[in-house]
């Protein structure tokens, strides 16, 4: 497990010390930052009372989910599942914990980053969430505010989805739509990292830590199970990158982990009736218990912190209750990377790398999905491009001779 730690600067790692972690639980009080990481999520509620207004947002967000007459069946299904997620998150503590981690991730991250970057520093992290405060308009206000002269817009999701980073990237397009963008705030782009060595790291870590709590006459035979939220078939189709970039995370975590154990990757959190990815994580467990495959690891590959889909479906659905149902003899969750050295590691090299030397929005967001039929992703990806100032790369109208 050593290999890839080996092929990073270890000065990194030692950066993100006892003394980032103190100021931890410290609220950043940058009074004039010059630099602002903003860390795009779709988030949750933090109390039972946002759960409908989350629910709604979300079931009326086409970028999300794509239902017929959405303007009313969305409502009407928020409506009728909020009483039941609500008493989910009450098994939970009574809100999902996810600003929480990504305040403190953040905090962590622009600590590492004064320290290794002093000429873009002070950094200053911003949380602009989809569907529960803060909203994405409001952290943008707040930059404005602020008076930063850089701005990074940083997605939480390493691996690319329409649905995910895309409506996040959509938001901060509408915001725009109607007001200028800040000519002295030089902007840019992190939409993807699935496949960043020190990500792979922090996951392989994760699944040693679970690999330890079984018995060693046993241990090299327990299945890894990647999971991931799953995609509707009809994006899959269209061109999605999510399936393959999350495939990629596990194929590098595998690599770094460098043990026997057979793995797969399977899919959770489906909604509606439409087909989407497969196989499904409670399918799988149930199929693999008749098999006789009754050891087993659940690893959260698309999220990096704690949230109602691993606390409780996860958890309490899948490692509880489908488990003990089919009859598993020893399941395992691995967790989440939230405040794990390693992965404040990975974040900041991935912003520092960015700010250094990285293109201010890649080539790989600006390309269209091949069978994308939606205006608003193509006026947003031109929006982004002008944003970022990146020339038109579009070579339709270029001959040779």
């Amino acid at each position: 497990m050593m290999s890839i730690f080996n092929r990073v600067n270890a000065a990194l790692l030692q950066r993100i010390s006892v003394s980032a972690y103190s100021t931890a639980v410290e609220t950043s009080s940058v009074a004039k930052p010059k630099t602002a990481i903003i860390m795009l999520n779709m988030g949750g509620p933090q109390t039972t009372d946002q759960v409908g207004d989350y629910l709604h947002r979300i079931m009326t967000d086409r970028d999300m989910i794509q239902l017929p007459v959405q303007s009313r069946l969305g409502p009407w299904i928020a409506s009728r599942r909020t009483e039941e997620v609500q008493k989910k998150y009450n098994e939970i503590g009574g809100g999902s914990p996810i600003l929480k981690w990504t305040n403190t991730q953040g905090r962590l991250l622009t600590k590492a980053l004064d320290q290794m970057l002093p000429e873009s520093a002070p950094h200053k992290h911003y949380v602009a969430f989809r569907y529960v405060p803060p909203f994405t308009e409001d952290t943008f206000q707040e930059i404005e505010r602020d008076g930063v002269d850089r701005a990074v817009i940083f997605s939480q999701y390493p691996q690319y989805s329409c649905a995910t980073t895309g409506s996040s990237l959509n938001a901060i397009a509408d915001f725009y739509k109607n007001r200028q963008v800040p000519p002295n705030i030089k902007f840019s782009m992190i939409e993807r990292w699935a496949t960043h060595p020190l990500l792979a790291r922090v996951f392989a870590e994760r699944i040693q830590e679970k690999l330890d709590k079984f018995d060693d006459r046993i241990r090299d035979n327990v299945l890894i199970m990647f999971t991931a939220h799953s995609l509707p078939l009809k994006a899959v189709s269209r061109g999605d990158t999510y399936p393959h970039e999350v495939a990629a995370t596990v194929a590098a975590t595998m690599a770094e982990l460098n043990v026997p154990n057979p793995h797969r990757l399977v899919w959770q959190s489906k909604v509606g009736p439409l087909p989407w990815l497969q196989p499904y994580t409670d399918d799988a467990i149930k199929a693999y218990a008749k098999q006789g495959r009754k050891h087993l690891i659940l690893v959260p590959i698309a999220f990096v912190n704690e949230h109602i889909e691993t606390l409780h479906e996860l958890d309490i659905e899948y490692c509880d209750e489908v488990a003990k149902e089919a009859g598993i003899t020893q399941i395992e969750r691995a967790a989440a990377p939230n405040d794990h050295p390693t992965f404040i590691a990975a974040l900041a090299d991935v912003v520092a790398n960015h700010l250094k030397s990285g293109p201010a929005v890649n080539k790989q967001f600006l390309t269209r999905c091949p069978h994308c039929v939606s205006p608003r992703c193509e006026s947003s990806k031109e929006f982004f491009r002008k944003m970022c100032s990146v020339p038109d790369f579009n070579l339709q109208n270029v001959t040779t001779s």
